[in-house]
């Protein structure tokens, strides 16, 4: 399955939909995860967290 994850567009929204830990677990299902870039910023995570555990 094809999983994706988009940047919050509301304002004063920082949270992401998917932590690096939950995409590390969907990847080891045999997921393919893309994450949209900055999508995680808002919440700690930048795009290199999500590269690290194979998302896209």
């Amino acid at each position: 399955m094809r999983i994706g994850v988009p940047k919050e567009i509301k304002t004063n929204e920082n949270r992401v939909a998917l932590v690096p830990a939950g995409a590390e677990a969907l990847v080891a299902a045999g997921h393919e995860v893309f994450i949209e870039t900055g999508a995680g910023i808002g919440s700690g995570f930048d795009d290199a967290a999500y590269v690290a555990v194979g998302a896209q």
